[in-house]
């Protein structure tokens, strides 16, 4: 059972290929290149550089041109930093595998198990290659993946080498990539991996179904046909206006691109794509991952979130804290010496007995090193024992037993641990030893301790029982374990308040263990809402109780169900967590599930829409935190383009209604988009979040991120924009030669753009404190576009090409603070109320 060396496996990796069935594959830049150059920008470039070339103007031509190239630079920047984000996110989803190698077992990516690999398989589990199983307790498989039947499938060792059979059939000793395990455990031995197993061989995908289209990307879609439409149309009307008026049809075509770039709103899909993507890589850094790019929109709006206790709110760092059996109790100091009170010894013993044999679950790992602390030279801990027959945990007894083969006896040693009620249920204690042990375990809870009971029975018959009460158990006696509270807890319940977000904490512990960690942690925990009772309401009098209940305790995974269904009926954003198989359900059908990534199961993970890859809550509040961010600045990109792309439009179409001359040409708007492209993207992705981010209240779910008074403002931005820098033109037209009346025109507008970004980084900050906030990529945007308007006003050969007359700079500074003065009303606004 020492499994593959690490040698053996990358030469097996190497010859066999990676664990993957073929797509998903990263696009290359040939194909960035190639979607690029069909996207309508690009498109319209390269007919206005042709109709240059065509028509004799060779510089033009040529500039127009170097402009694609350099589009083609900028979009490649872009999609690969996207991609490589995508690419990081693709590799931290690929699902987990725990083998053993060297004998250590070890979790590895799946796309790393190999032929020969020794594959730990337990419940909730997805198989990630063919095999064939040669140990296991329980093992039932869900192939209807493969079969198309629901019904679970019992899993046997194999011996020798079995011969092959068909998918399907109980008491196989054949599991399959892609299948589910629903109960036991087992460990299997690799025979195929990716294309070479039987869900490679039939070509069956793997992959997510298609995902609708989240609201924002409708919203958007909508907005972009209807601009679209319009540019459209006005477009073919300066052509034909142009063409009348003046007669020159070059001239008017050139115009009617010119204001088709203007008013192409082409940015858009570049946020959706961009600002999601780096967003789900910057969640990861907060050790989150996104396993559904929209969960990222609905985030910021969570006003209700659900957590676990343990391991979310704790550390999951269990230590047995208290003992006691026989009406006796014990204080537990594992840095005491080695000696344990007798009456103890076998309390501890079965708790092992009980347990895994080499466990994962924290509590049985507690009790693992309880017992080496302890009992490590006595006759109470049986390595030589053999395990015969595993109970799990039910639904309906929330307990599990092993039965052992003692070495020195003829007779079978059952062993049972769980929740104290089930153990008292398993026992048939009277009423009098009932009472006790109620009194011992309220004691342990009321100190935060989480309690669990110990049985033993001895079995004398030739088969098994099918279910544990057909046992007579004797009553062993408790333990209470401790889970600290993590340290950081506390301040991230005062963030959620701050936030206007309301923590549920759901455990299964007792009312008095949820009351004391809640108290602990800082939630409200005057009124606990158990299992029993919520099992006993109906679905309105849970939604009403759920108004203000703030700690579930003793609750059973299915019914986490009932309580997202009810907070969502009351119109709550719900955020709930989970690990296991039984939570999938209400993963699935809260706005936001998230999985532990630590602790959880492949089911859970595949249900949910995020993964805690620490098991962390307050990684869930960072994570709040940037979804907010993240919303934040797509609003702001979004009204920035919106705002932008108005002037650019009116200076294009405006100047030519009025008989002035035209202003803008497919070179002015090229050299605009040079601005606009990086700035949408890069520039507002990279801002950081608003200092009361956390502190006002989530947003209305059903709000449109890009609508009502956002929508307004921005086309108040642009149309303030476009009165200063058409005034300024105008006044220039009457004094000024043409080419000097547009370089004056052309320097407000691009003077304003930049004032635009600057005045849309904050909701609250002054433009003097926006120009001074840390954003590297923004500065070097601003940079460059300065250096470029100065090489193409005052380079002759630029100049020349530009239509442009190098400015005084009496003139240059007027350009300077008129480009300012068009956003001055905004800042005003800004003071009087924060947008």
């Amino acid at each position: 059972m020492n499994g593959l060396s690490a040698s053996e496996a990358a030469r097996a990796l190497a010859e066999d290929g990676p664990n993957a069935l073929p797509g998903g594959q990263r696009r290359t830049w040939l194909v960035i290149v190639w979607e690029t150059m069909r996207e309508p920008m690009f498109l319209l470039l390269l007919a206005a550089g042709t109709l240059y070339l065509i028509f004799g103007e060779l510089q033009e031509g040529l500039i127009l041109f170097g402009f694609v190239l350099v589009t083609i630079g900028l979009t490649l920047f872009q999609e690969g930093k996207t991609e490589r984000a995508i690419g990081a996110l693709r590799d931290l989803t690929s699902p987990r595998a725990l083998v053993i190698r060297d004998g250590q077992r070890v979790r590895i990516a799946g796309r790393e198990v190999v032929r020969g690999d020794l594959v730990v398989l337990a419940e909730g589990d997805r198989v990630p290659a063919d095999g064939v199983v040669i140990e296991g307790v329980g093992l039932m498989v869900d192939e209807s993946l493969l079969t198309g039947e629901a019904v679970p499938v019992n899993k046997m060792a194999g011996t020798g080498e079995p011969a092959p059979v068909r998918p399907g059939g109980d008491d196989t000793p054949f599991v399959y990539s892609g299948t589910l395990v629903v109960a036991g455990q087992g460990i299997a031995r690799v025979t195929a991996t990716g294309p070479r197993s039987e869900i490679g061989r039939i070509g069956t995908a793997l992959g997510t179904l298609a995902t609708e289209r989240s609201p924002l990307q409708k919203q958007t879609a909508r907005l972009i046909g209807t601009i679209a439409l319009l540019g459209l149309g006005l477009s073919l009307l300066l052509f034909v206006v142009y063409g009348v008026m003046r007669g020159d049809w070059l001239a008017a075509l050139l115009a009617g691109i010119a204001l088709a770039m203007a008013m192409l709103p082409e940015e858009y899909p570049v946020v959706l794509a961009v600002f999601p993507a780096l967003g789900a890589w910057r969640l990861s850094k907060e050790k989150v991952l996104t396993r559904r790019i929209n969960a990222i929109e609905t985030l910021g709006a969570t006003s209700v979130l659900c957590v676990d206790k343990t391991g979310t709110l704790t550390e999951n760092r269990m230590t047995v804290a208290r003992l006691w059996a026989g009406g006796d109790t014990l204080a537990v100091n594992a840095d005491a010496p080695a000696e344990l009170p007798e009456t103890f010894h076998v309390l501890v013993e079965f708790s092992i007995l009980a347990s895994e044999i080499d466990p994962f679950d924290p509590m049985e790992q507690a009790f693992q090193r309880l017992g080496e602390h302890f009992l490590a030279h006595t006759e109470h801990l049986h390595r030589d024992w053999t395990l015969a027959r595993q109970y799990c945990l039910t639904p309906q007894l929330r307990a599990k037993s092993h039965v052992w083969k003692a070495v020195d006896s003829d007779s079978y040693v059952v062993a049972a641990k769980g929740a104290p009620e089930a153990i008292v249920d398993l026992c048939h204690l009277d009423a009098g030893a009932q009472a006790g042990v109620a009194a011992a375990v309220e004691a342990m809870a009321a100190d935060g301790l989480r309690v669990l009971a110990v049985a033993r029975a001895r079995f004398d018959g030739a088969s098994f029982p099918a279910i544990e009460h057909d046992f007579d158990f004797d009553f062993v006696g408790l333990l209470g374990l401790a889970d600290p509270l993590r340290a950081e807890i506390p301040d991230a319940m005062r963030q959620c308040h701050d936030a206007g977000i309301r923590v549920v904490m759901i455990t299964g512990d007792y009312p008095a263990t949820a009351r004391a960690i809640a108290r602990q942690a800082g939630l409200d925990a005057l009124e606990v809402l158990s299992g029993d009772t919520l099992g006993e309401m109906s679905d309105g009098q849970l939604q009403a109780r759920m108004k203000a209940v703030s700690v579930c305790a003793r609750i059973a995974p299915e019914q986490k169900l009932r309580i997202v269904q009810a907070l969502k009926a009351d119109g709550e954003v719900t955020a709930m967590t989970g690990d296991g198989v039984n939570d999938a359900p209400a993963l699935k059908a809260a706005h936001v599930g998230i999985a532990m990534g630590g602790r959880g199961t492949d089911v859970a993970r595949e249900a949910a829409a995020l993964v805690l890859l620490d098991d962390n809550f307050a990684s869930i509040v960072r994570a709040v935190r940037l979804g907010r961010r993240i919303f934040d600045n797509m609003q702001k990109s979004m009204s920035y383009i919106l705002a932008v792309h108005i002037p650019i439009a009116g200076m294009a179409l405006l100047p030519v209604l009025l008989g002035w001359p035209a202003v803008l040409f497919p070179m002015h708007i090229a050299f605009l988009e040079l601005i606009i492209d990086p700035s949408c993207s890069l520039a507002f992705e990279n801002e950081e979040a608003e200092a009361d981010v956390m502190r006002r209240p989530p947003r209305d779910a059903n709000a449109r991120l890009f609508g009502g008074a956002t929508l307004w403002l921005a086309l108040l931005q642009g149309v303030g924009v476009l009165a200063v820098v058409m005034g300024a033109y105008g006044w220039a037209a009457h004094r000024l030669d043409e080419p000097e009346a547009r370089a004056f025109a052309f320097a407000t507008l691009v003077v304003a753009n930049l004032a635009l970004i600057y005045a849309n980084r904050s909701r609250a900050q002054s433009l003097l404190a926006a120009l001074t906030a840390p954003n590297p990529i923004l500065w070097i945007v601003t940079g460059v576009t300065l250096c470029l308007l100065a090489l193409a006003l005052y380079l002759p050969f630029l100049a020349g090409v530009f239509r442009f007359a190098p400015l005084p700079p009496g003139e240059l500074a007027a350009a300077f603070g008129l480009g300012l003065a068009s956003v001055a009303w905004f800042q005003f606004l800004k003071r009087i109320r924060p947008i």
